[in-house]
């Protein structure tokens, strides 16, 4: 079957790119292999009518509204590759299956890479996070730290206080110059040198020297990178910056090669929900445009 538009990666910014396709009545497949960014997450919060949801029941609702469409079909599995075709693009996938597409949606997101720091894991989505905007609210104004990645740490620690009390610790990762500590100063945020060793209890952190800094919740930057093979199969263009690499769009979502757009994620630096839906959005209007205006 030749479908209309074959969406890689069913979550927020997938589905929401299913929905204006399928009331257009187009024929869609949605592949999703069930590993959702932030799975790790009970809640969701920032997202208008959903704030304080459980992340999951969001992602199984939608799924729900968009497979009531008749023209949608869903199928478990990997997307392995792609390649062009005659009308279009086929889509290889980990259970041997080959489906053809005259458009595709990337939205199959990004693959966090963590710090190297024994408990960390254990605790993302739940005591460590990346995102104030998503979960700097519920610490209540309590004792926050930024665990420096890099100098970016910079950019957590000058947001933070606005959620609590701030420190940023350093971990021989840099060392602030003169006009970033009065930059720190100015938002009430402390310092603390030395390599981290550790997280234990609810968010204490052990650094080698022995010392122990107990936290509400801590924050940092992890390395991210394009989840799906398919956009570098295709030739697409990835751009690549200090925190990671992203499908590079225009402002409808159109990627670098013609008939594929990208949305999610995958398609931006600082994801969210929201940003994840209305991008989705934008990206299921524009496949379905191209598919009228331009359908060669």
């Amino acid at each position: 079957m030749l479908y209309d538009v074959i969406i890689i990666g069913g979550s927020y910014a997938g589905l929401a790119a299913a929905l204006p396709l399928a009331r257009a009545r187009r024929q869609l497949l949605i592949i999703d292999a069930g590993q959702r960014r932030n799975r790790f997450a009970d809640r969701s919060h920032g997202f208008l009518t959903q704030d304080g949801a459980k992340a999951a029941d969001i992602a199984a609702v939608a799924r729900e509204q968009v497979l009531a469409y008749g023209t949608v079909q869903w199928l478990a599995a990997s997307a392995t590759g792609a390649r062009p075709v005659e009308n279009g693009f086929g889509v290889e996938t980990d259970d041997g299956g080959l489906h053809t597409a005259r458009r595709l949606v990337l939205a199959g997101g990004v693959v966090d890479t963590l710090p190297e720091v024994p408990g960390l894991a254990e605790r993302w989505g739940r005591q460590v996070f990346h995102c104030p905007y998503c979960h700097g609210y519920e610490l209540q104004q309590g004792r926050i730290g930024v665990l420096a990645t890099s100098e970016l740490a910079m950019h957590q620690a000058l947001l933070l206080p606005d959620w609590g009390r701030t420190t940023l610790l350093l971990n021989d990762r840099f060392t602030p110059d003169a006009q970033q500590r009065a930059q720190l100063q100015a938002r009430g945020v402390c310092i603390e040198t030395g390599a981290v060793r550790a997280i234990t209890g609810q968010a204490d952190v052990r650094f080698d020297d022995g010392r122990v800094l107990a936290f509400d919740g801590l924050f940092t930057a992890p390395q991210s990178r394009v989840e799906s093979p398919v956009a570098r199969a295709l030739g697409c263009e990835i751009s690549t910056g200090p925190m990671g690499g992203v499908i590079q769009t225009d402002a409808l979502k159109a990627t670098t090669v013609a008939n594929v757009f990208a949305c999610g994620d995958a398609a931006r630096l600082g994801g969210s929900v929201p940003l994840a839906v209305g991008d989705g959005t934008m990206a299921g209007l524009a496949a379905h445009r191209s598919l009228v205006f331009a359908p060669h």
